[in-house]
Order: structure tokens, then C-alpha cells, then sequence
């Protein structure tokens, strides 16, 4: 009875919630973010689904003592555990005479692909400032490391310790190490089936690598958790005082930690001085981002890093999950309709969430509703593939 008592409240908190997005009396037939939260045009795509990843059917009931968005943003790096995992390095070089790090985890002990060279490869892109540290990414190991497939993490240029030998680090927009990063991993295992899965700006660089690439990529499927669809929007949401107050400003100063120890590098090229006394994202962006890419002005920058201008031409199957109450990522700009027009993508909304949260459970420390999305979705792909392939 305690249990049907909690289970309805927080039934009730979603629904206020999701009234709230609308903006209007809740009535689920008229709310475009309702409680079903499966969003795709494609039959066979949401039967597959509902079948081999059928998590995707549920309905999300976050922690009730930790339901809402900021909230969950904040106290997911401190709740949820942190799994052991013991990483290959490996440096390569690129086109401009750069390096990118790559943690692998090969998962050699595997009983289910003890073949090394069909074994089944996920590869991670963390988020904006993230590495293959992060809890989250180390969630999605310990998953895939259940399952028996091999995992190697994308680190962006320069923060996971490795020394830029250019005056370059990376940005949402520009997929070029990205690609770099894809066909070194397949050209290692050319038999092995292999998906990528990418969180917040992680994410957003998937979706614009695959919806330059479309189906000329040798990526089977693709898992997005949290990316920011409009860059624009996500800016103008975090810079409200309280968003500023509590990840903004942090995390603009995470930008400038990031390149402060390559600093004798990139003064080259920048006023370091000037970069260092932005105070958001935007001011960052402006200073430093958008001209080591060569953008002629921020706008120009941002309206090439927003993953929903691209969604359309993604050509392989492709599972996102957002959260209509991500500050990082508002519900209105979710690319919904565009969503729909593509036959390869499907979207998971949740009321609640926020950005790479997703806790539930009383004691929400061992696994997430997006562990569980990750998890059943590469398993679904790797081991029922097939059905999906010929979409």
C-alpha cells in the first residue's frame, strides 16, 4: 500500500508538471509533451522498440524527494557511485598534427565475445568539459561490461590531460576529431558491430557528425542523452539568474580551467587575458570558441552547433532521451516535429529528469532511468539489429 501511495504522487508531480510545460490545464490527448513519452514515425522503429528496449514504454517516475530538474542536476555527480574501471590509453594523431586521447576499455575477461575482433564496440562521448571520469560514463562501462561488449571514451582535445601540441580544442560544431576517432576505432576492428553513444554536448556533436555523414558511417546506431537541439534557446536558459547562479557560472569557469594549463599554446592565437574574465558560456563562446573555429560571429556558431538543424539528415537509427524540464536544454525547443519527419529517429521525453539525472528510487545509487535506457538500447541493437536495419 506505501508503495501504490508513493507510486501516485509522484504520478500526480508529473502531471503537474507536464501541465506546467503546456501551459495549459494538463489533458494528456492535448499536451504535446504528455506522460507516454515514446516519440517516432516509424512503425517498425517503435515496435522494435517497445519489444528489445521496452524501458522506453514507461512511464519515468523520478525520486520523489529529488523530483525536480535542478534538483537532479546537481545531486546526480554526488549520489550515484562512481564503478571501478581500469582504462587502456591510447594517443592518436591528427590531420593537423594534434592528439586525441582515447580511454579503452576492452573488457578482455568477456565469457559472451571472448573474439577480441567481432567483439561489440560502444563508443562514449562525454559531455562539455567531461572525460571518461565522469560517473555517468562509467555507468555506461559497468553496463556494457555486463553485457560483454568493449567501450572506448572520446576525450575532446586537451582536458583529459594529454598537451595540445596545436592551438586547437574542440567545439559542438566541428566533427572533424570525431571522425578521425571513428574510423581509427573501425579500421582496428573492421568485424565488430559497432554504435556510439553521446551525452549533453557529446550528443550534440553526434548528431551533427551524423547528420553530416548520414548513412555513410560505419556507426550502426547511435544512444543521445540530454544534447542541447538548440544552442541558442540552451544559452538564454541558463543565463536566467538562478541557472546562472547554479550551473553557468560554473561551468563557464570549468571552460577556463580547461585551458588555462595549455595557456602558453593558445595565447598564440588569443587575448587569454580577455577569455579569462568571461562570466557565462556566451562570453566564452564569444572570446574564445567561435574564433579558434573561425566563425565570423557567435550567431554564425551557434546556429551551426544546434543539432536540430541537422536532425533531418541523420541516416541510421538513433534513440534520444530528453527531460522537458532540462535547463540546459528547454522542453520548447526539443525538435519534435522535426523528429517526426525522419524515420530513423525516436525520441524518450520525461517530465522530470533534468540534465543526465534521471534518478529514481528511494536511494537512487546504483542505476538511472538513462543507465537503463543505455543499457536495454545497445543490447537491443548489437543482438536484434537486424530488424531495424532494413528500415
Amino acid at each position: 500500500m506505501e508503495a501504490l501511495r508513493k507510486k501516485s504522487v509522484c504520478r500526480a508531480l508529473l502531471e503537474v508538471s507536464a501541465a506546467v510545460y503546456c501551459g495549459m490545464r494538463w489533458e494528456e490527448e492535448e499536451c504535446p509533451i504528455s506522460l507516454k513519452q515514446l516519440v517516432a514515425s516509424n512503425d517498425r522503429f517503435c515496435r522494435f522498440l517497445e519489444e528489445h528496449c521496452p524501458v522506453v514504454t514507461e512511464t519515468y517516475y523520478p525520486t520523489i524527494w529529488c523530483w525536480e530538474g535542478r534538483m537532479q542536476t546537481l545531486l546526480r555527480p554526488f549520489i550515484t557511485s562512481r564503478p571501478q574501471v581500469e582504462y587502456r590509453n591510447e594517443l592518436i594523431k591528427t590531420a593537423d598534427g594534434g592528439q586525441i586521447s582515447m580511454d579503452w576499455f576492452d573488457n578482455n575477461d568477456s565469457l559472451y565475445y571472448p573474439d577480441a575482433s567481432t567483439r561489440p564496440t560502444v563508443l562514449l562521448l562525454p559531455g562539455l568539459t567531461g572525460t571518461s571520469k565522469e560517473s555517468y560514463i562509467l555507468h555506461m562501462i559497468y553496463q556494457s561490461e555486463t553485457l560483454g561488449y568493449r567501450c572506448v571514451v572520446f576525450n575532446n582535445r586537451g582536458i583529459a590531460g594529454e598537451e595540445l601540441l596545436t592551438p586547437r580544442t574542440y567545439c559542438a560544431a566541428n566533427t572533424e576529431d570525431l571522425e578521425a576517432v571513428i574510423h581509427h576505432v573501425h579500421n582496428l576492428h573492421p568485424s565488430a558491430p559497432f554504435m556510439a553513444a553521446g551525452v549533453s554536448m557529446g550528443g550534440m556533436l553526434l548528431l551533427n557528425y551524423l547528420g553530416k555523414t548520414g548513412r555513410d558511417t560505419p556507426l550502426m546506431a547511435a544512444a543521445i542523452f540530454s544534447a542541447g537541439w538548440n544552442v541558442f534557446e540552451s544559452v538564454e536558459s541558463l543565463e536566467k539568474p538562478l541557472n546562472w547562479l547554479l550551473f553557468n557560472y560554473y561551468l563557464t569557469t570549468c571552460l577556463q580551467s580547461s585551458i588555462s594549463r595549455h595557456r602558453q599554446m593558445l595565447e598564440k592565437l588569443f587575448d587569454m587575458d580577455l577569455v579569462m574574465k568571461a562570466r557565462t558560456v556566451r562570453e566564452f563562446d564569444k572570446q574564445f570558441t567561435s574564433v579558434m573555429f573561425g566563425y565570423r560571429t557567435i550567431d554564425d556558431y551557434y546556429e551551426d552547433a544546434s543539432p536540430c538543424r541537422k536532425l533531418k539528415s541523420v541516416g541510421i537509427p538513433v534513440l534520444c532521451l530528453n527531460s522537458v524540464d532540462d535547463v540546459f536544454s528547454p522542453g520548447h525547443a526539443i525538435p519534435v516535429e522535426t523528429a517526426k519527419q525522419n524515420a530513423n529517429v525516436a525520441l524518450v521525453l520525461t517530465s522530470c529528469g533534468g540534465h543526465i539525472g534521471f534518478l529514481e528510487g528511494i536511494w537512487p545509487r546504483k542505476c538511472t532511468y538513462m543507465d537503463r535506457v543505455f543499457k536495454q538500447f545497445v543490447q537491443a541493437v548489437f543482438e536484434h539489429g537486424n530488424k531495424i536495419f532494413s528500415m
